[in-house]
């Protein structure tokens, strides 16, 4: 069982930090009053591997990271991680509905002025398609958006991973029967609460966390709640801390999630602490919302950011990795924070005519 201690707040693992990430591609069309605007790539596997990727060291001792996914034989996208198929099933389909203009304050839904259907769904991901009982990961992702991770599949994810970190939309998410309509139904009313002893780290957002009493969760696990511009606030026994967040213009929330899960989880694997490991998080998350879809990120900036953490890495005088520390910020949090600010220069975003002229040699 791994789960954050108090005290000093480490969690043992081992060495190789590797991470196993477990949720579907699926295929987004969004629409704006109506009329179609745009259809990409979506689902948790294509946003958080786009961060993971990006985030790899260049050493050639660098983890391995697995990813487990489902489509239907209509899948319409080339990935870098070919996902299962299933013969008989369609791809997972989102519709996202955006009014022409914001809704007044207080009368937004679950996902603000978006209203998220769920038009088709793919097959559940099983046990047995996850890797053997030889395979041993050191963190394991649950990042489902459609409800294609059951019980026993995150159980088995358990048995795999040192430290597994849980998206809860895919656990509290509801599907209404007529038009799929995505709605929210309470953590205790899904049966899954009683995995939380097991669960290392738990992440909602700020509209999702009503549902998942932040209090009783956190006396088991690390919960996460990210706040959109706000940045995101960290849970653990007694102990908060907020993470702060990085600007940002919001063209399409879809993913932003995702994206934070993944530069969380690409963190970790480097080695650093929960609140630096959020505070990347928080930077991917911002850097998503500025473009439709999976997001291109700008080369230059992506070394910049891979420099400091190889930079923090030798900091901690090989000692990075041996422990997911949760700990209070210190003033190396603020140095990284502010080398992550400098990072964003490089932004690519759809609007940077410099992005758009040397896309091709700088974007991924």
């Amino acid at each position: 069982m791994v789960h954050c201690e108090e005290g000093d707040g480490q969690v043992p693992w081992r060495g190789a930090r590797a991470a196993l990430v477990v949720g579907n591609y699926c295929h987004d069309v969004l629409f704006r009053d109506g009329r179609v605007v745009g259809e990409t790539l979506g689902g948790a596997a294509s946003f958080v591997s786009n961060v993971l990727d990006a985030l790899s060291p260049s050493s050639p001792n660098s983890p391995s990271h697995r990813y487990v996914a489902k489509v239907g034989p209509d899948f319409a996208y080339a990935v870098a991680h070919p996902p299962l198929v299933a013969p008989s099933s369609p791809t997972t389909l989102f519709h996202a509905h955006f009014p022409s203009q914001s809704r007044p304050h207080g009368q937004s839904g679950y996902h603000g002025d978006r209203v998220l259907r769920r038009v088709r769904a793919c097959d559940a991901i099983l046990p047995s398609d996850l890797p053997g009982d030889a395979d041993g990961f050191d963190f394991g992702l649950a990042a489902g958006v459609a409800g294609e991770i059951p019980p026993e599949t995150l159980a088995r994810m358990l048995d795999l991973c040192q430290v597994v970190l849980v998206d809860v939309q895919g656990l509290i998410r509801s599907f209404d029967p007529a038009d799929g309509t995505v709605g929210l139904v309470p953590l205790r009313d899904t049966g899954l609460a009683r995995l939380l002893p097991r669960i290392g780290f738990l992440k909602a957002s700020a509209e999702e966390a009503p549902f998942v009493d932040i209090e009783e969760a956190r006396k088991w696990c690390c919960v996460i709640v990210t706040e959109g511009k706000d940045g995101c606030r960290v849970y653990w026994k007694e102990r908060e801390l907020h993470v702060p967040p990085f600007p940002a213009v919001q063209i399409d929330p879809t993913g932003a999630g995702d994206s934070f899960l993944g530069g969380f989880v690409g963190g970790l694997v480097w080695g650093l602490s929960v609140p630096d490991a959020a505070l990347l998080g928080n930077f991917f998350g911002s850097l998503t919302v500025g473009q439709i879809g999976v997001p291109k990120f700008d080369q230059r900036m992506l070394q910049y950011v891979k420099q400091e953490l190889e930079r923090k890495t030798e900091q901690c005088d090989g000692l990075c990795g041996r422990h997911v520390t949760v700990d209070q910020k210190s003033g190396m949090h603020e140095k990284f924070h502010a080398s992550l600010v400098e990072a964003a220069r490089f932004t690519c975003t759809a609007s940077s005519a410099e992005c758009r002229d040397d896309q091709d040699d700088n974007c991924q």
